[in-house]
């Protein structure tokens, strides 16, 4: 059995894996995210009313990065435990291992075992949410690179300011990670409804621009256009780059089909390779996707911290 364990900004979701792997959410509680102790006393919690054996592994799927060498993890959202080596703090608190892995990470062990991946020897997913992230799982096992960043296209400077054909570029954005032009101020849902707002001087939700868009209006169509270019071009390269053959898509913005099928056209008419059948599809485990992927990171032995 194995305890596991979603960590986001908002709540702490739990439950205990069964033996096919899946696990079924047993309960969940706000994210303290100020307060240390508040936070190892909700894991916890979690433990006794999830009934977890005394001896069940934790694993955690965790809204941030963990440096593989050290073990400390960057979780900008829950200040409470960022810069702390959480395994250790937590093993030690829970008489238990603790593994923890990345949420996006997760996503992709999620899909690529038990999802549209299924099937696909290597497998990108991506999340479209509240910000960029991604994983890339080859031949089943997790890609994990240096400070814990593998997969993680969202940030790097490289999205251009006059993609599309604009006449006038359109001003460099400032990402959340100190540098300018990443894909995550432009690709996540905030990042749309700022193209919008810039583009046609308007604010908008995310949801309202693809609703508009799915209609045919005019101005949140051009909006959505050049979200998908800015988007195809980066998706396109690490499709290359990679070999993968299915890149699911999770957050908020994944569950937008219209929006996700023109995405994947535009992706498949920049590749190398020739794919018949969708490449860029909605995710099958967006619900659970992280305590599954932290089951599946546990099993795998997949632990990063030292």
């Amino acid at each position: 059995m194995i305890a596991c364990f979603d960590i986001g900004a908002s709540f702490i979701r739990y439950g205990l894996a069964n033996g096919s792997g899946l696990v079924r959410e047993q309960g969940r509680a706000q994210t303290p995210t100020r307060d240390a102790e508040a936070f190892m006393v909700a894991v916890q919690a979690g433990l006794v009313i999830m009934k977890a054996p005394a001896d069940a592994p934790v694993s955690i799927s965790l809204c941030g990065t963990v440096d593989p060498q050290t073990g400390v993890v960057t979780v900008a959202n829950v200040p409470a435990i960022n810069g702390t080596n959480l395994a250790e703090k937590l093993g030690k608190r829970l008489n238990r291992p603790v593994t923890i892995t990345n949420d996006a990470d997760c996503f992709a062990l999620a899909e690529a075992h038990a999802g549209v991946g299924s099937g696909h020897r290597n497998v990108f997913s991506i999340i479209l949410g509240t910000g960029v992230g991604g994983g890339l799982v080859i031949d089943g096992k997790l890609v994990q690179g240096m400070g814990g960043v593998a997969g993680e296209w969202g940030h790097g400077a490289i999205v251009d300011p006059g993609f599309g054909g604009l006449t006038d570029p359109l001003p460099r954005t400032a990402c959340g990670c100190g540098r300018t032009d990443c894909v995550d101020p432009v690709g996540s849902a905030r990042g749309l409804e700022h193209l919008h707002d810039m583009l046609h001087g308007e604010e908008r939700s995310s949801s309202s621009i693809v609703l508009q868009y799915e209609r045919g209006q005019e101005d949140a169509v051009r909006t959505v256009q050049l979200y998908i270019e800015n988007l195809a071009r980066v998706l396109a390269l690490i499709v290359n780059v990679t070999g993968v053959t299915k890149v699911p898509v999770g957050g908020g913005l994944g569950s937008a089909p219209a929006l996700i099928a023109a995405l994947d056209k535009r992706v498949r008419e920049m590749t190398l390779a020739t794919f018949n059948d969708p490449l860029v599809v909605p995710g099958q485990r967006s619900a659970d996707g992280g305590l599954i992927g932290a089951a599946l990171a546990a099993r795998n032995g997949l632990e990063v911290a030292a």
